[in-house]
């Protein structure tokens, strides 16, 4: 749950971040955000998950933050591999969307934080010092999409990858065919992927999906 406001501690030293972000600019502006805290320091800094990980096994940080996307090992599979090195890790996973599906899969992978990009500059001072005084900070409207979708049915890792290629266009024949499978198995596919996101349509099920993290665009 979003925990209340943190006030800065300011005896003692600072809280040890790493920041990581693929676009350099993107993370130059979350450095100069948190830098300017004056019981906050930025001790490490990297450019996709492989680079967050091994960064963080070098100074090993109170707090990470993490973009959820990323090349080659994005912010969730960071967190995972960070957290089986290191249990009691904290990190804040910094995201553009606000569905529970990917917000769940970050929990899971033992990410103690979850915030919008949206909310970066109201909010990443509470969620720093919020995770970092061991609680867990989880935006309202996160939670309430969390609530909403408690018991929905998952799709499994194949409909997932239909409903991808669906929303890259072409109709079930065409999907059929780069995924090299049956018409008729792309048309079950289909059958349940609606059922499951009680979608109307192709079209529905895909924005559906986007919304609640599911798949990306």
């Amino acid at each position: 749950m979003h925990a209340a406001r943190v006030s800065p501690v300011l005896a003692g030293p600072p809280i040890r971040l790493l920041v990581a972000d693929d676009h350099p600019l993107v993370r130059e502006g979350i450095v100069a955000v948190v830098s300017a805290e004056s019981d906050m320091d930025v001790v490490a800094q990297a450019g996709d998950g492989r680079e967050a990980v091994a960064q963080f096994r070098a100074h090993q940080p109170d707090v990470a933050l993490l973009d959820v996307q990323m090349p080659g090992l994005d912010g969730i599979g960071a967190t995972a591999a960070i957290r089986a090195a290191a249990p009691a890790a904290r990190i804040v996973i910094l995201t553009t969307y606000d569905g529970d599906v990917q917000a769940m899969r970050a929990l899971k992978a033992g990410a103690s934080g979850y915030l919008l990009k949206s909310m970066f500059r109201t909010d990443v001072m509470d969620a720093i010092r919020t995770v970092h005084a061991g609680r867990r900070f989880i935006p309202q409207s996160i939670v309430a999409e969390l609530g909403a979708h408690a018991m929905a049915e998952e799709l499994s890792p194949r409909e997932v990858d239909v409903l991808r290629e669906v929303a890259q266009g072409g109709g079930n024949h065409d999907v059929a065919r780069r995924l090299g499978v049956s018409d008729d198995t792309i048309k079950t596919h289909m059958k349940h992927i609606l059922s499951k996101l009680e979608a109307s349509d192709r079209t529905q099920a895909v924005t559906i999906a986007v919304k609640r993290g599911i798949i990306g665009l």
